[in-house]
C-alpha cells in the first residue's frame, strides 16, 4: 500500500521555546512573558519566537531568550535542548513547530530592555492559564526535571557554587514537590561522591553554623547509581 503523502506540501513554521527554571523562596519557578501581539496577545507564555532563516534553533533561542526575557544563556548554570512539540492544532495560525530548550539557573536577574515583554518568575505550582500549549510543555519539562535529578548532578545549576546540605535538599524538594527525609537524603548523596565537604562554614541569625559543601564538577555528569 502506498502511503505517501499526496496533499499540497506546507511546510510547517519552526519556531522555538525556552523553558528556564530556578528556585526562589524554597519554589521551583518558570520565566514567562506577556504576549505583545495575538494570538494570545496580553497572555503568559514561555520566551520564544519565529527560527530565522540561517539560524540554528540554538541561536535563535539564544536571540529570543535575551531580546524577549533578558536573559543571556551564559548565566545559566545548564541549557540543553529538550523536546520537539508538533501537535498540528497548537497554534492557531497554522501548524507551528517548536523546538523547546530547558535551561535552569540562580539567581537570575531580569534585564529590562526596549524588546522585553515584561518577564517574569512563576512558581510551577501556581502557573495561571498560558498561551498555546505551553501549559504542557512546562508540565512536560519539569517531569523531566525530576527524572535527571535522579540520574545526574544537575541540581549544581539551581546552587550556588558553595552550599548547605539543607540547601541542597531544598533543591530536590522544590523539583519533587514532597518533603525528604534529612538523614537518608544526605546519606543517599554523600554515597554518590558527587560533592566534597570544604574548610567554609555558612552562619546566619540565630542557626547553627552549617558545613559548606561544592560539587567537584561544574558541567553534567551521569550518576553512576539512580539517587532513587
Amino acid at each position: 500500500m502506498n502511503n505517501m503523502y499526496k496533499g499540497e506540501y506546507v511546510p510547517p513554521t519552526l519556531t522555538v521555546d525556552s523553558v528556564i527554571f530556578q528556585i526562589i523562596n524554597a519554589q521551583l519557578c518558570v520565566l514567562l512573558i506577556a504576549r505583545a501581539q495575538e494570538p494570545f496577545r496580553g497572555s503568559l507564555a514561555l520566551p520564544g519566537g519565529y527560527n530565522a532563516v540561517g539560524e540554528t534553533t540554538h541561536e535563535a533561542m539564544k536571540r529570543t531568550l535575551l531580546a524577549k526575557a533578558g536573559i543571556s544563556t551564559d548565566s545559566l548554570g545548564l541549557i540543553e535542548q529538550l523536546y520537539t512539540f508538533d501537535t498540528v492544532a497548537r497554534d492557531p495560525r497554522g501548524h507551528a513547530v517548536s523546538v523547546t530548550y530547558m535551561g535552569l539557573g540562580k539567581d537570575l536577574t531580569i534585564k529590562q530592555s526596549k524588546g522585553a515583554q515584561n518577564p517574569v518568575f512563576i512558581p510551577v505550582s501556581q502557573l495561571p492559564e498560558l498561551a498555546y500549549d505551553h501549559d504542557e510543555i512546562i508540565k512536560y519539562s519539569h517531569e523531566r526535571l525530576r527524572a535527571k535529578i535522579t540520574y545526574t548532578n544537575a541540581a549544581f545549576a539551581l546552587l550556588p557554587k558553595l552550599f548547605t546540605l539543607s540547601q541542597l535538599q531544598g533543591v530536590y524538594e522544590a523539583i519533587l514537590g514532597k518533603e525528604l527525609d534529612k538523614r537518608n537524603f544526605r546519606k543517599k548523596f554523600l554515597s554518590l561522591e558527587l560533592i566534597e565537604k570544604t574548610q567554609k562554614i555558612y552562619k546566619e541569625g540565630a542557626h547553627r553554623p552549617a558545613r559548606l559543601y561544592k560539587f567537584k564538577q561544574q558541567r553534567l555528569q551521569e550518576l553512576s547509581r539512580s539517587f532513587e
